[in-house]
């Protein structure tokens, strides 16, 4: 299922003309799963199946990464992915 959320952010990430990388840092475990970009807004998402949690070192990674400013959001169903592109266009990430 994880799959299935994760293809549904990229494919709607896209639509709207942001990008979303998949986020693979060599050496770094446990950074969350994608980076979306969209009119100068960062975001991080970790992707889970519904109903799961972040292990430790994600959660960790994830408050490493917002200690510095940036957001990141653990997303585990597609109603988060359109609450998620609210956001993004309403720019509550910049």
């Amino acid at each position: 299922m994880e799959h299935k959320i994760e293809q549904y952010l990229v494919d709607s990430i896209k639509a709207m003309g942001g990008i979303c990388y998949k986020f693979i840092s060599p050496g770094n475990n446990g950074v969350p799963d994608r980076i979306v970009l969209f009119k100068g807004q960062i975001c991080f998402i970790e992707l889970k199946d519904h109903g799961r949690h972040p292990r430790l070192l994600q959660v960790h990674e994830m408050d490493r990464i917002e200690s510095q400013g940036f957001t990141c959001m653990v997303i585990d169903s597609k109603e988060q992915v359109d609450m998620l592109i609210q956001k993004l266009i309403g720019g509550d990430f910049l």
